[in-house]
């Protein structure tokens, strides 16, 4: 008898067995079909009554891969719902201008890419056709998420619905006109048809989870019902290996994003050449969303395979499909029938005597073309099984050919994703294969046309029914969000006024001006605090109690600290974001956030805080996401700069976020030393991004965890604050004492008023200290006033204004590296140096660390001495016996 657990250890072995002759018959009985139907009929049986006991309600693991064969058959496909014929010719037109578009362009040496849309147009065109719904139905309509490199064939079913011109299309790829078609999906460039940025490969499916979730946040919490809403992500099977790709999987099953699918273009070619060489990735794909709790389609041959199907009676093409590599399954398909009846079917005696069954005609149909993401019955069949599925988000794994109808130049050609053109005889074929009405005399001129039926033509009028009926056009994106009022002044006061002997973190500024903010009668439900796990460092758990920690399912347990008056409480309508340990995740729900004046026609106010050094350095490419979605917002640096993070040591030690922000065109980058001056530019960011005249802008602040007492805010410095630049504190000496100008940033003001009383006592220098808010905002200002010097107009950057006639050279200092603030110094016109933190960090105090940078009170003092020297207006001695002073 066989031992019914087998000879390795299992988990099982700790369990007991009530009736272990049962569990020993079960055992022989498959031992006895093994034995005598064979392993694979062994296999098989096991499946099926997993399968019955999983659909019987028996709590068991579920299956991570299934057959190589679709999830719906062929019979228990749905009705379609639609004129396939009609369809197929309006995907005909779509695929040729799609190609010609592109095939033009490559005169001009723009590039482009053809071979996506082509094995993907059914993918797009059933949902169009049938799923998308547009923005002027109820709600907001759905949001897609169209892969970069089908953006042609958007643009032909766009300007088949008569949204784009010919002219357009020969200016794809070619913008600096104004009347030019941006490369793949840009909303910043075309912003009243892209919704999403989606070509930095990996951010796509990382958004469209958070943009499912941020969905139901907005549900959830009374503000919008976006309960008709779904999301749509069209991905690449070779875009599924970026670690953003998967990186959320768990987060949409976990909070069972049913709003949410995932559409794959398994062509099972990447940019250079199969995806899974040697493996195959469906299976691969298929194993992964099954663990993370998915509901997985397989939509992965046409109808041309049910009759081979049918004749497998023993199993043996199924098992052969599920064990030929994707790299030999791409070369069938370019191969001839003998090849394929050879290496195919010749690997056992079963297939040997399918094939026989099969006429070469047959043969190459299945092989050829036959795919389930090439056919409108089978896509439409998945994306029904998709949006009727409840309790989980879904995966549709589609089954293409690259290059599908494009010719057997390009099909499965391991080069087709580089290959921009196709010759006029190609294109001779193309139409002939898809049917098209294009005489010979069109291709007169060299040039492939572009085809159009016409304006009334039964294609025209049955794509815009179709899209009428869903909600209008798709994709497209439309702003009809009103301007926010301003917040009571009362929040913003309680900075201005300062701490007095109190000390505070500039980080703990921050946190209680949003707090107020958030309690703001007209606006205050309209902030999203979003937080990576770490919202106690930045000593916001006073927040927990009272605006909740946002949770689809409330808090189902007693929290731990119940007790506390800071306790931590989960809600269904809470409004923290608090995402655990992923900074790539916050961000994307940071995006979500800020884009929701467009996507859903509600204003939110999201604020993202974060280790400085875990922002920009990490998920800087969301950054431009963001920028790319027009998005808006309050970014937050927190525990800023190389040096005030005592003792935690190089890689948590930022000296360079702000250099990376400012290649940001729509960042706006500050770095405040006080309170008050947070409250000052907090104002005028609500004004600039959601007043009657907002901008496309976001900000990006540093804030500071080193506690120093507050002062309150002098008079007059509020444009200064904004601007980036004003004078703190003039300084003073004897009579005619040398004088220098002091600009410092952050935390490092500190440092240098200390410097300006050293400088006044032990060398008699006059130091007037100056606070830079923003090194960036006064570059911007400098590069614009060059701008407009080329135009002909006469403008003087602000810097050069506020610094004009001030005495002495200027040293700048910061607690980053110096080409931070080294970024104005060419519209400066005294004399320039800087300090800064370059190198990596180090952990030690802060004063150790700054004495090592050269960037404390006593190395400011040495350097500005240096400087003086240097003119002449201070003995070179002062400098060496500053050095031997200070002990540097």
């Amino acid at each position: 008898m066989t031992d019914p657990v087998g000879k390795l250890p299992s988990e099982l072995d700790q369990l007991p067995d009530r009736d272990a002759e049962e569990t020993a018959e079960w055992a022989a009985s498959l031992d006895a079909v093994a034995e005598h139907a064979g392993p694979h009929r062994a296999a098989y049986l096991m499946r099926r009554t997993l399968q019955h006991a999983e659909k019987a309600g028996v709590a068991l693991p579920r299956l991570l891969e299934t057959d190589y064969v679709n999830t719906i058959p062929t019979s228990a496909e749905p009705a379609f719902d639609g004129d396939e014929e009609m369809e197929a010719r309006i995907t005909a037109w779509n695929r040729w201008n799609a190609a010609a578009m592109v095939t033009r362009g490559s005169r001009f040496g723009v590039g482009g890419h053809i071979a996506t849309f082509a094995s993907a147009a059914w993918l797009y065109e059933t949902g169009f056709n049938h799923f998308f719904r547009g923005k002027e139905s109820d709600g907001s309509g759905d949001q897609l998420y169209i892969q970069g490199h089908a953006s042609p064939g958007i643009y032909a079913r766009a300007f088949l619905d008569g949204r784009l011109s010919e002219q357009q299309l020969d200016n794809f790829r070619q913008e600096a006109g104004g009347n030019g078609l941006p490369s793949y999906p840009h909303p910043r460039r075309l912003p009243w048809l892209w919704e999403f940025p989606t070509v930095s490969m990996g951010l796509g499916p990382l958004s469209a989870i958070y943009q499912a979730r941020f969905n139901r946040y907005l549900h959830n919490r009374g503000i919008k019902d976006t309960s008709a809403s779904h999301v749509w992500a069209f991905l690449g099977d070779g875009e599924m290996d970026e670690p953003e790709s998967t990186a959320a999987l768990a987060l949409a099953s976990r909070e069972r994003l049913d709003n949410l699918t995932f559409v794959i273009n398994c062509n099972l070619q990447r940019l250079d050449g199969p995806v899974r060489a040697n493996f195959k990735i469906v299976q691969e794909l298929e194993a992964q969303f099954r663990g993370a709790g998915w509901n997985v389609v397989k939509s992965l041959w046409g109808s041309a395979w049910d009759e081979l199907f049918q004749l497998d009676t023993t199993g043996a093409l199924v098992r052969r499909l599920r064990e030929v590599p994707d790299a030999q399954f791409q070369t069938y398909a370019t191969r001839d029938v003998a090849y394929i009846r050879e290496h195919f079917f010749g690997a056992e005696p079963a297939l040997v005597e399918l094939a026989r069954l099969l006429t070469d005609a047959k043969i190459a149909e299945c092989f050829y073309t036959s795919r389930g993401g090439h056919e409108a019955r089978k896509v439409y069949a998945a994306y029904k099984a998709a949006v009727e599925h409840k309790g989980a988000p879904t995966v549709i794994l589609a089954q293409t050919v690259k290059g599908y109808t494009l010719g057997k130049g390009f099909e499965s050609k391991n080069a087709n994703h580089q290959m921009k053109k196709l010759t006029i005889d190609e294109f001779k074929g193309m139409r002939d294969l898809l049917g098209l009405p294009i005489a010979d005399s069109a291709f007169a001129d060299g040039l492939v046309p572009y085809g159009h039926p016409g304006a009334d033509s039964p294609e025209v009028r049955y794509l815009q029914e179709r899209r009428a009926a869903l909600g209008g056009p798709a994709p497209a994106r439309r702003v009809h969000a009103a301007a926010l009022p301003q917040p009571e002044e009362r929040a913003f006061k309680a900075l201005y006024k300062g701490s007095g002997k109190q000390e505070m973190a500039t980080t703990m500024a921050f946190v209680r001006l949003m707090k107020d903010l958030m309690r703001d009668k007209e606006t205050g439900r309209r902030w999203v605090p979003i937080v990576p796990d770490e919202a106690r460092t930045f000593g916001m758990e006073s927040l927990f109690p009272s605006a909740g920690i946002y949770s689809p399912l409330g808090q189902t347990y007693e929290p731990v600290d119940r007790d506390q008056l800071m306790y931590y409480k989960e809600a269904k309508d809470g409004q923290i974001l608090n995402e655990g340990i992923t900074e790539a995740g916050a961000m994307a729900d940071f995006i979500a956030a800020a884009t929701s004046y467009a996507t859903h026609g509600e204003t939110m106010i999201p604020f993202y805080i974060f280790y400085s050094m875990f922002g920009w350095q990490r998920t800087g490419d969301q950054m431009w996401q963001l920028a790319d979605q027009l998005g808006k917002g309050f970014i937050v640096g927190a525990t800023a700069g190389r040096t005030t993070l005592t003792g935690e040591g190089l890689q948590h030690a930022d000296g360079h976020s702000h250099l990376i922000a400012a290649t940001n065109p729509a960042s706006l980058n500050y770095d405040p030393a006080f309170a008050y001056e947070v409250a000052v530019i907090v104002k005028d960011g609500l004004r600039r991004m959601y007043g009657p005249d907002a901008e496309d802008v976001f900000y990006y602040l540093t804030v500071y965890n080193e506690p120093k007492p507050q002062p309150a805010m002098p008079e007059g410095v509020e444009e200064g604050i904004v601007k980036g630049l004003y004078r703190f504190k003039e300084g003073s000496a004897g009579a005619d004492a040398p004088r220098l100008q002091l600009l410092a940033s952050g935390t490092a003001i500190h440092w240098a008023l200390e410097a300006q009383e050293l400088l006044a006592a032990d060398w008699n220098v006059a130091a007037d200290v100056w606070s830079a808010t923003s090194w960036g905002e006064l570059r911007r200002d400098a590069l614009a006033a060059d701008e407009a010097l080329l135009r002909g107009e006469q403008r003087t950057p602000y810097v050069t204004q506020a610094l004009e006639g001030a005495p002495g050279p200027v040293l700048a200092v910061s607690d980053w590296m110096r080409q931070v603030p080294d970024q104005i110094s060419q519209w400066v016109e005294q004399d320039w140096s800087s300090l800064g933190t370059d190198g990596f960090g180090l952990s030690d105090t802060r004063e150790g660390a700054r004495r090592h940078f050269g960037v404390d009170a006593q190395s400011i003092t040495v350097a500005a001495l240096a400087q003086l020297a240097r003119r002449g207006e201070v003995p070179a001695s002062a400098v060496k016996e500053a050095r031997e002073r200070y002990g540097l």
